[in-house]
């Protein structure tokens, strides 16, 4: 029983190692793509001769300020079709921001995804670690109890296995604590890249609708 709990306990640990390496895998991936994107949107977007084509640009790409675009572009010409309603009361770059930043927490929750599971990993790693620790110490010093021998010899391997209980989990934690702060540093980046993005699209919304 008590060697199955030890046991137990590093097959948690290793499944929290495994998670947290292929969130980190996946997230590399996403992050990356995202940049990708992002880099070539606006390239092209800020490249466009005017409203319209870079209302086809948006159209036409994908990523995260294309999808930011898009709901611009969508409320847009909405508020073009029926601007005295009820929906679009107030300053039209105010009217235009709210959907807009509704599409940009919905990218930011996308982008979160993974960050609390390696948190969690992070934080309680160590802990399950030394509980098998505390276990496996509890299972070798009863068995030397009833052996009757406490030599250093009859010790040190019991205790110094359950020992690798506590290793495994700060290898298990390090790592989780390390990935969760570098990529919520890069959601940080992202998100004000976004938030420069919107401020200069509704800059040009509202430009675009004093000319009509």
């Amino acid at each position: 029983m008590e060697l199955s709990v030890v046991s137990g306990v590093l097959l948690v640990l290793i499944a929290m190692s495994i998670l947290t390496w292929t969130i980190a895998f996946i997230k590399f991936r996403n992050f990356g793509r995202a940049d990708k994107q992002s880099t070539i949107f606006q390239k092209e977007f800020w490249d466009a001769r005017d409203w319209s084509a870079g209302q086809k640009v948006a159209d036409d790409a994908q990523g995260d300020l294309a999808t930011l675009a898009k709901s611009g572009y969508t409320e847009y010409d909405a508020f073009m079709k029926n601007p005295v309603s009820l929906r679009f009361i107030g300053e039209p770059a105010e009217v235009l921001q709210q959907p807009m930043r509704r599409t940009l927490a919905n990218i930011i929750r996308h982008h979160e995804h993974g960050l609390s599971e390696l948190a969690t990993v992070g934080a309680i790693s160590p802990f399950v670690g030394l509980f098998g620790t505390v276990w496996g110490i509890m299972h070798a010093l009863e068995s030397i109890s009833k052996s009757g021998a406490a030599s250093i010899d009859v010790v040190a391997g019991p205790i110094g296995e359950a020992l690798i209980a506590t290793a495994i989990g700060i290898a298990t934690a390090i790592p989780a604590v390390l990935f969760y702060n570098y990529f919520l540093r890069r959601l940080k980046l992202q998100n004000m890249d976004m938030e420069a993005f919107l401020e200069s699209f509704l800059r040009l919304a509202s430009h675009q609708i004093d000319k009509k």
